[in-house]
């Protein structure tokens, strides 16, 4: 196991699934298990898998102005937010370049938690509370439990009153197997799909019961890579994996503006105070690549940093690639040039020793348009 600062209680039940715990965002985390990697995918996409996500930071943000400090802290008009809702937005630098992502969850007219990644938001945010009438708590002995797949709705339905009227993005406070939840109608697969957010102590319960009790609807325990499959097909970026800070830019110092990672549309309408709003709206239409998809030929997933050619110009980089037995297709993310980021140009991958022919191909793959996330009842 990677030294990690952070601890999920349910340690022990990875090691015994064949993980070895290696860190991300300082926690000991499931990248893999010893059952096979595109079984997990199958189970999220056909039927139900259960993921410890325990690593994303957890943050509650309370007082009278901590509405305020989101509101200029992210991209989102965050007032408009109602109580037991939530809302995917972005945190930009002063130069209008990305350094997180996050959901923020309005648990009360004064009271916010944000969940986020391995960007520098916390830091943004512990500073924008000194001298403010807010305070900032990292909470981590709240543990994600992220139920995800058509099946999730069914099985949680037997156990909480409600589930089913649970809308995209809304959230609820609740008990399972008698523990006190908080359970999201989010996730980071495409599918329709539950975060639970529950105490450490409890975590162990709830994951061994979900498994044992779900067993006979086909839920299984998924590793932290299965999400490469499934975001590849969903258009789910991951920081750094997809960035400049993964893929340096020849000439211009690290970050990535909205424009280029295709999450312009986190910024609400009309909206312009917002940390690096000037920046960002100057930096339209001066993209310097797009991110877009690519459908590959062959059963072979492109290798993350593989470039990508049109003849002998080289003309984007892949960031995640992946293949499904589900759908029989290799397909890829890739920060394309601009003339590029368009369907149906033919490219070659060099991946490795291997040339993997294959076509420029529009967001996402699956679901385009978002309908089994979304689904109502």
């Amino acid at each position: 196991m990677t030294t990690s600062w952070r601890s999920s209680t349910l340690a022990d039940r990875h090691r015994a699934l064949g993980s070895a715990l290696e860190n991300w965002n300082g926690m000991g985390t499931a990248w893999s298990y010893d059952s096979n990697l595109q079984d997990h995918h199958v189970a999220v996409r056909t039927r139900a898998g259960l993921m410890d996500v325990s690593g994303l930071k957890k943050v509650h943000l309370v007082g009278p102005h901590a509405t305020a400090i989101l509101d200029y802290a992210t991209s989102r008009n965050v007032s408009k937010v109602q109580p037991g809702r939530s809302v995917y937005a972005t945190a930009l630098n002063d130069d209008g370049k990305f350094i997180d992502d996050c959901l923020l969850y309005r648990t009360g007219p004064n009271s916010w938690m944000v969940v986020h990644g391995a960007g520098t938001l916390h830091e943004m945010l512990a500073q924008a509370v000194v001298g403010r009438n807010a305070a900032m708590l990292f909470d981590d002995d709240l543990h994600d439990l992220s139920l995800q797949g058509p099946v999730a709705v069914d099985f949680l339905a037997r156990h909480v009153p409600g589930i089913r009227q649970l809308n995209y993005f809304s959230h609820m406070q609740t008990t399972l197997f008698g523990a006190p939840v908080m359970i999201s109608r989010t996730g980071y697969t495409g599918e329709r799909g539950y975060e639970i957010f529950c105490k450490g102590t409890d975590a162990p319960l709830i994951w061994d019961t979900i498994l044992a009790d779900g067993k006979a609807d086909g839920i299984v325990p998924v590793c932290f890579t299965a999400l490469d499959l499934l975001r590849v097909e969903s258009y789910l970026l991951f920081y750094p994996y997809d960035n400049s800070e993964m893929y340096p830019f020849e000439q211009d110092l690290a970050g990535d503006t909205l424009w280029e990672l295709g999450l312009d549309f986190t910024v609400s309408p009309g909206k312009t105070h917002f940390r690096g709003a000037p920046a960002h709206y100057a930096l339209k239409g001066r993209e310097r690549f797009k991110i877009f998809g690519l459908l590959l030929e062959g059963m072979t997933a492109a290798e993350a940093g593989a470039g990508v050619y049109d003849g002998e110009q080289r003309v984007g980089t892949v960031t995640c690639g992946m293949v499904s037995t589900l759908t029989g297709r290799s397909m890829a993310l890739a920060r394309m040039d601009v003339p590029y980021a368009v369907p149906g140009r033919s490219i070659v991958v060099r991946s490795g020793d291997e040339s993997l022919p294959g076509v420029t191909h529009q967001l996402p793959f699956d679901d385009p348009e978002k309908k089994k996330r979304t689904v109502k009842g």
